[in-house]
């Protein structure tokens, strides 16, 4: 059979795929200790579960307008203007079927066939994937632990060429934690007005910052990037919301409203009864906000300080999110109980069979030299899973 080409191209999620194969052996009885998942551990709150229930029994179980209810556009409008100091009507949002939905819906707005976007490297798994399957070529930029893992406004302009249609800025950043400063961001801001290129700005981290660090959306800098930006952003990681499925993005009128018509073909609509719960979690208390903070800040600080205490390994401080990139360019070339180390995925495999400890590789991020841990899991987890890797690199 002649399959779609493009559709054979897509590689699976390594992260999906990591945590699949945890859960499957954990369902076998064997003893794992998982640092794959991109999920806050807590539970949704009670008043969000609570909207969800009224909204079933209360019949909100139909279609809705395919872009998202008026209430919820409303508060997504509310919550820019006093976290982001942005001005959106309804008309600019659009809210989908989780983030990722809306950086597929994004990428298949703004892209042509062949057009070119710059990805910072490490990047997150899905991001080379949404635009492969809308036509158009990932373009990486190479960052190292020296800077932040973070490009800079010259690095962008030495990968331009005349197909370069956008850049992706992810802040607080998937995998690696690091956040771009105001400064970093106008400068980028700046290149791009002078270019003419769309900035795509994946925000689901923005309320997951540590250590008095500040999140600023690029598209506050100045009037002109905001024509040029789509902010994605949603619910899941800030209201531990994973599976509810709803994000959002906000942009200029007609990139939502091509946007929107494609989702009226694509999905009809947002999950309704999940849209309703949404709507509490943007408007309603933020009280798991702070509560999830303060957890992952022990969290980060326990597992920093012990990944840098075990020998071959070692990390930077991750200033958001809730992931760690390890670095273990000091193993690779060596054996670990038998096995060469060629990279992240002989260590993760290593790590996985020999003692349960399930990470994911820094291959699919575009960083062998590094595999990502998440700590958006128990501190008991987390110091178990450590000790672990420990002991068998000790032996």
């Amino acid at each position: 059979m002649n399959l779609s080409k493009k559709g054979l191209s897509i590689s699976p999620s390594s992260t999906l795929a990591i945590d699949a194969k945890a859960k499957k052996m954990k369902a076998e009885g064997l003893d794992v200790i998982g640092f794959g998942a991109g999920e806050p551990d807590f539970d949704t709150p009670e008043h969000i579960k609570k909207a969800a229930i009224a909204a079933i029994e209360g019949g909100f179980t139909k279609y809705t307008p395919a872009s998202g209810i008026l209430d919820l556009k409303k508060a997504i409008c509310d919550k820019f203007k006093q976290d982001n100091g942005l001005d959106y009507t309804p008309a600019q949002i659009v809210v989908s079927n989780g983030a990722k939905h809306s950086l597929v819906n994004t990428f298949q707005a703004i892209c042509n066939p062949g057009d070119e976007v710059i990805i910072p490297a490490p990047y997150w798994v899905s991001y080379p994937e949404m635009v492969k399957m809308a036509d158009a070529v990932p373009v990486f930029v190479p960052t190292t632990e020296e800077s932040g893992f973070k490009f800079t406004a010259e690095q962008i302009k030495a990968a331009l060429t005349p197909k370069t249609k956008a850049i992706i800025i992810n802040s607080p950043s998937n995998p690696t934690g690091m956040i771009y400063s105001q400064a970093e961001l106008a400068e980028i801001a700046d290149l791009a007005v002078a270019h003419g290129l769309f900035i795509v700005s994946d925000e689901i981290y923005e309320k997951l910052i540590y250590d008095g660090y500040k999140h600023v959306s690029i598209a506050s800098i100045n009037d002109k990037i905001k024509q040029q930006t789509i902010i994605v952003n949603g619910v899941s990681k800030t209201y531990a919301m994973t599976g509810w499925r709803i994000g959002y993005t906000a942009s200029s009128p007609e990139i939502a409203k091509i946007m929107s018509n494609m989702q009226s073909h694509a999905t009809s609509n947002p999950n309704s009864i999940a849209q309703k719960a949404a709507l509490a979690a943007i408007s309603g208390d933020q009280g798991i906000v702070a509560t999830m903070v303060a957890a992952f800040i022990e969290r980060r600080n326990y597992m920093v300080k012990k990944i840098n205490s075990i020998p071959g390994l070692s990390c930077v401080t991750p200033n958001g999110a809730f992931y760690v990139m390890m670095n273990i360019s000091q193993l690779i070339g060596s054996e670990v109980a038998g096995r060469k180390i060629n990279g992240s995925d002989d260590f993760a495999d290593v790590l996985l069979e020999k003692v349960q400890v399930a990470l994911v590789p820094g291959s699919g991020f575009g960083i062998d030299s590094h595999v990502r841990l998440s700590y958006a899991t128990s501190l008991e987890n987390i110091t178990k899973g450590l000790e672990r890797i420990e002991a068998l690199l000790k032996k």
